[in-house]
């Protein structure tokens, strides 16, 4: 891949990681519910879903996906079930504690548990699926090492994300005085927005 265009891709990445989505808006609230180290967890769980994503994009499942009207209403119910699940867990919540001291051993705050949630959400919408379809091959150049070049282009957002989302947990953590004061409504704001957001899935379509 020339050089010049892997720095295109690279601030197209950028802008991507900006865009607010569930899996910013969960490391904000792990960051801020159980400090940056264990929403390090939450963040690797999302790329590892992301990067399967690439992956069965450039594997054609994406190509798949925006074909078949039946294949995609069903991931969309299951996706955005998932999301409003997550939303009435986390409206439920206790407020962040102004500590970075969650037991090791509560069952929220176990780095699988986080992992499998940062990899759930990332998987979740099936749009973004078609997206990486539709956007990665813009990137590659014909007759180079497709592999090779799927590489690079799914380490670079890999890169990116995991630490724009390490970004965000530490910057939640830092206002968790504030949020020990108030975490209830900053817990209902997040649970409401992912709520919002699986009901925004369920009206998605596969051209929209």
């Amino acid at each position: 891949m020339p050089f010049d265009l892997w720095l295109v891709y690279l601030i197209a990445c950028v802008g991507l990681s900006l865009t607010p989505g569930p899996n910013g808006l969960l490391s904000l609230t792990h960051g801020a519910r159980f400090g940056v180290r264990r929403a390090v967890f939450t963040a690797a769980g999302a790329i590892t879903g992301f990067l399967v994503l690439i992956a069965l994009s450039l594997a054609g499942l994406g190509a798949l996906m925006a074909a078949s009207e039946q294949a995609f209403t069903v991931l969309k119910w299951v996706g955005a079930g998932y999301l409003i699940w997550l939303g009435v867990r986390l409206w439920r919540a206790p407020p962040p504690s102004v500590e970075d001291a969650t037991p090791a051993g509560h069952r929220d705050s176990r780095p699988a548990r986080l992992f499998v949630q940062g990899f759930t959400v990332a998987v979740s919408n099936p749009k973004v699926l078609i997206f990486f379809a539709a956007f990665l091959p813009q990137f590659m150049t014909p007759g180079a090492g497709f592999w090779s070049q799927a590489l690079v282009l799914g380490g670079t957002f890999a890169a990116i994300e995991f630490a724009y989302e390490v970004l965000l947990a530490g910057t939640a953590h830092r206002l968790a005085p504030w949020l020990a004061r108030a975490g209830r409504w900053f817990n209902r704001v997040t649970g409401a927005t992912f709520i919002g957001i699986g009901g925004l899935l369920t009206t998605a379509s596969r051209s929209g």
